[in-house]
């Protein structure tokens, strides 16, 4: 298949690189360092043993109209990037092209195909101006949620943490030849991609953690299992959790596993920064309403109180300002006498 992925980061690095050792005919659309990188060396994984692969074999471009149409486009960025990519995407588009958005939190096409009382509603807090509902036509998007956890270690060097899942469906909880197949090429790179009736109860699963454990970490720079191994950490991070499950069953959603549960799985992943803190240590914008304040969205969308969300939301919105206003980063710092240091980029 010819698959073009946008964005050659942590995540999209990761994908790209294993379903090119897989055979799979792969176009990285990228800029910058990783551009010239993957030009030059293709794009290397270290997997979590310690273990050097690296597919040569592979496009690298910054041009759409150079890639051309593919059979499918992964959008590989965080979700406030997406709509600088609306305009060039035309041209990676055959008919049957399918788009699989990989952002995390709440997507943008949430109530696209929906069928409950809140059908076609857009998701303000990651599509403000609905440019991206309107350009991307529902009938070509397959939902995905990302599990697996890698860094982006140094230009065109993806390092592979944990996790390997990257469940699919349709958008209106059909089985398609199309999203077998996907799954089928996922699979044979050595990923799990279950095909779900419910793509939505999943997302909402990954979110559960992701809502909760990314502010809090950017907020106190501590890792997962710091997070979840002291008393008042994980306890804010239940009452958090207890918010966005009931936002959840106001919506249908169900939750295949108990909170505890969730929790221990994120103690399990151990000392690995997340996403917003790994932002926010390198000056980058934190990816806060697609994670966060789509769930207050959703809240007020179905009048239920998350007290407990909003002051974490609003503390870490505050702090991605004042990094923006001071053009600087937040990060801990070994120095006698100086734990936390703020530094001009």
């Amino acid at each position: 298949m010819k698959i073009a992925i946008i964005g050659a980061g942590a995540i999209g690095g990761l994908v790209g690189a294993k379903l090119a050792l897989a055979g799979e005919d792969v176009t990285f659309i990228v800029r910058g360092r990783n551009l010239e990188a993957i030009r030059e060396r293709g794009i290397k994984l270290v997997t979590a043993d310690g273990w050097e692969h690296t597919a040569r074999d592979v496009h690298a471009t910054d041009s759409y109209a150079l890639a051309g149409p593919q059979d499918v486009v992964i959008l590989a960025m965080k979700a406030h990037q997406v709509e600088g990519v609306l305009d060039q995407l035309p041209h990676l588009l055959a008919p049957h092209t399918v788009i699989v958005p990989m952002q995390n939190g709440i997507p943008y096409w949430y109530f696209q195909k929906h069928g409950g009382p809140h059908e076609g509603q857009g998701v303000s807090s990651v599509d403000p101006q609905g440019r991206i509902a309107a350009s991307i036509d529902p009938q070509r998007v397959i939902g995905c949620v990302v599990y697996p956890a890698s860094e982006l270690i140094a230009p065109g060097v993806i390092r592979h943490i944990e996790g390997d899942r990257f469940p699919l469906g349709e958008l209106d909880g059909s089985s398609s030849e199309r999203v077998h197949m996907l799954a089928a090429c996922f699979v044979n790179a050595g990923f799990k991609a279950p095909v779900l009736e419910d793509i939505r109860s999943e997302i909402w699963l990954k979110l559960w953690g992701n809502a909760t454990f990314n502010p809090i970490s950017s907020l106190s720079h501590s890792t997962l299992v710091d997070i979840c191994q002291y008393p008042l950490s994980r306890e804010l991070a239940a009452a958090m959790m207890r918010e966005a499950q009931e936002v959840a069953q106001k919506l249908g959603i169900s939750f295949r596993v108990p909170l505890e549960k969730r929790i221990a799985g994120a103690e399990k992943v151990g000392k690995h920064k997340t996403s917003m803190l790994q932002d926010v240590e390198a000056g980058r914008e934190p990816e806060i309403d697609a994670l966060v304040g789509s769930v207050i969205e959703l809240a007020r969308l179905t009048e239920t109180p998350t007290p407990h969300i909003d002051t974490v939301y609003a503390l870490v919105k505050l702090l991605a300002r004042t990094m923006h206003e001071e053009n600087g980063h937040v990060r801990l710092s070994g120095e006698p006498h100086q734990q936390l240091e703020a530094v001009a980029a």
